[in-house]
């Protein structure tokens, strides 16, 4: 008999109940089992990364918020693998940093962002689903580490503003629980708790996150959402197959060359027709933004 609390997916939840600071409880359990501390969300942050900037490349962020340390985090979910995402993590960060940085204010004002990158794919090799990346300095004759401290107060205290980055490699993960964040791996793996999960504010998750709780119209919205993602996965699959396909007929090396050209620019083609900003399609495929402007949009006759 399956026991499992049958949730909503943590990447539309991000977009809509996570941004209700009733429930931040939800964000700071998740937050404080990876972290291994207590987390207390003071606010959700605007951030102008959330949208496109003809200026700038372009860089989603899904959740942006600060704790009562005033660290900022940055949590983002993403279910196909993307052209550069290891850079454009750091152009996020590097960008979030500078927008919450008042011109004239004192460097001293930087505050640290954490970068929470929620993957369901597979990023790199390695035989861990979760990894953490962050910035230390060393002696290159002693090998020993600098510790860096600043006087506040009169006290000096330990102090690393340099941005932090965990990634989450979710499918990766083989569904043995041995801590409170395997709970919330296991949550984000399979939208779903299991009775016995005891980390903290999950039992809020099971709560606020259940299916069956939705209305009839938010029950609607999230049944498109999920057509969305399974429809956007279709296309980069398919794209991908064809794209294969034709440069196998032309030779093995020339043909994965031109077919990896070919599935991005199939992939390029088929997001164009639905309609998505030229920006985004150039930064998802890697294909010249004037060649995804060539292409035949939606709207052409």
């Amino acid at each position: 008999m399956n026991t499992e609390t049958k949730l909503i997916r943590f990447d539309w939840a991000i977009k809509t109940v996570l941004r209700d600071k009733a429930n931040f409880d939800i964000l700071e359990g998740f937050l404080s089992a990876l972290l291994e501390e207590d987390i207390s969300i003071l606010e959700l942050l605007e951030s102008e990364s959330n949208q496109a900037d003809l200026d700038q490349k372009f860089n989603r962020v899904d959740l942006l918020v600060k704790d009562s340390q005033q660290r900022q985090f940055i949590i983002e979910v993403q279910n196909q693998r993307l052209t550069a995402y290891l850079e454009r993590v750091l152009f996020g960060v590097s960008k979030t940093i500078v927008e919450h940085l008042e011109l004239g204010d004192d460097y001293r004002e930087v505050k640290k962002v954490v970068s929470i990158s929620i993957l369901y794919f597979n990023l790199g090799l390695g035989d861990d689903y979760v990894y953490r990346g962050k910035t230390e300095f060393e002696g290159i004759h002693t090998h020993q580490p600098l510790k860096l401290r600043r006087l506040v107060e009169g006290v000096w205290r330990d102090q690393n503003i340099f941005p932090e980055y965990y990634l989450l490699n979710v499918e990766r993960f083989e569904d043995v629980i041995a801590s409170d964040l395997d709970e919330w791996i296991y949550l984000l793996k399979h939208s779903a708790t299991r009775p016995e999960f005891k980390a903290k504010h999950i039992d809020k998750a099971q709560a606020k996150l259940a299916l069956l709780s939705m209305s009839p119209e938010e029950r609607r919205r999230y049944e498109q959402f999920l057509m969305n993602v399974a429809t956007d996965r279709d296309v980069l699959q398919t794209a991908r197959r064809e794209g294969v396909q034709e440069g196998l007929q032309k030779g093995l090396q020339e043909g994965l060359q031109k077919g990896e050209m070919a599935a991005q620019m199939a992939i390029a083609q088929k997001l164009r027709q639905t309609g998505m900003a030229v920006d985004v399609i150039a930064e998802m495929t890697g294909v010249a933004r004037d060649v995804v402007e060539s292409l035949v949009s939606v709207d052409s006759t």
